[in-house]
């Protein structure tokens, strides 16, 4: 369990606690030399969920679980209170016993009223079985919300259910990509990384407002690669070919990786993402004829 906290905060571990009831909210740390807020639970079973305010950009990790490997990304399984299960898909940290959410801010914001909290790792037991958290989260009043506030993240945002209710792709229905953010390797020391960038729409189908929600490693420059890449992409309207396209929010992820790096799952990645731009190729010389 050490080892998933030491590495979930990040040096901060080693800070002082704030002064606060430790039983009534989350632990908090604070490094001003390096403006950095932590606010963290343990659990017996070596899992840490944290919120962080680093320099600026905000992560929400959860540390202590099976290895991921080489794998740029993970499937978990998530669940507040008594929902459903619910798909969704981490980062992976230099770590790789640590997820990182790629749209931190909503999941703090859940993680705030604390209660139960059920995280399925599939194939994560030894034997190759799912492996399931069921933990119960203190309530933060306060810990969880300074992490956002120090980032200027808010505490209520009605983004949230837009984020919630978009495709796969990222984008609504009945809307598509016209011309798909391809965002070129940045300059950096790491071999991979990802960012998460949102964004809304134009009537002529660009894009403005772009707001990178999170990126890994922080000082990899991958956020940057992704808001120049969405600057220069279009989407385009389904349901009525040729009008003006809604004005509505958009998502885009992109996983960076440098060649030579690739596990089988990202092969397979790329071959998708090409198969995705032919196909957006041949649909824009359709239209053209």
């Amino acid at each position: 369990m050490k080892r998933a906290l030491t590495a979930l905060l990040a040096c901060a571990v080693a800070l002082p606690a704030l002064a606060q009831d430790a039983s009534a909210d989350w632990d908090l740390a604070q490094d001003q030399r390096k403006n950095l807020l932590v606010a963290y639970a343990r659990f017996d079973n070596g899992v840490s969920i944290g919120t962080r305010c680093a320099d600026g950009g905000f992560e929400a990790v959860i540390s202590g679980l099976p290895p991921a490997g080489r794998a740029s990304t993970r499937p978990l399984r998530i669940a507040f209170g008594d929902d459903d299960l619910s798909d969704s898909r981490w980062g992976v940290a230099t770590d790789d016993t640590i997820a990182i959410s790629e749209l931190p801010a909503p999941f703090a914001r859940e993680l705030r009223a604390g209660g139960r909290l059920r995280i399925l790792v599939p194939n994560g037991a030894p034997d190759g079985r799912n492996l399931l958290y069921d933990l119960t989260l203190p309530a933060s009043s306060s810990s969880i919300d300074q992490t956002l506030t120090a980032c200027g993240r808010p505490l209520v945002d009605p983004r949230d259910a837009e984020l919630e209710a978009l495709e796969e792709d990222g984008v609504p229905r009945n809307l598509a990509w016209a011309v798909r953010p391809r965002p070129n390797f940045p300059s950096t020391r790491y071999a991979r990384g990802f960012a998460v960038a949102t964004c809304v729409s134009n009537p002529d189908g660009s894009l403005r407002d772009c707001t990178i929600e999170s990126e890994h490693p922080r000082d990899g420059r991958f956020g940057q690669a992704a808001l120049a890449a969405v600057r220069r992409a279009r989407l385009q309207n389904l349901a009525d070919p040729g009008a003006p396209l809604p004005v509505t929010r958009v998502l885009y992820k992109t996983h960076f990786l440098m060649e030579g790096y690739q596990t089988r799952e990202d092969v397979e990645r790329q071959r998708e993402s090409r198969r995705l731009q032919r196909e957006e190729r041949a649909a824009r010389r359709a239209e053209s004829e």
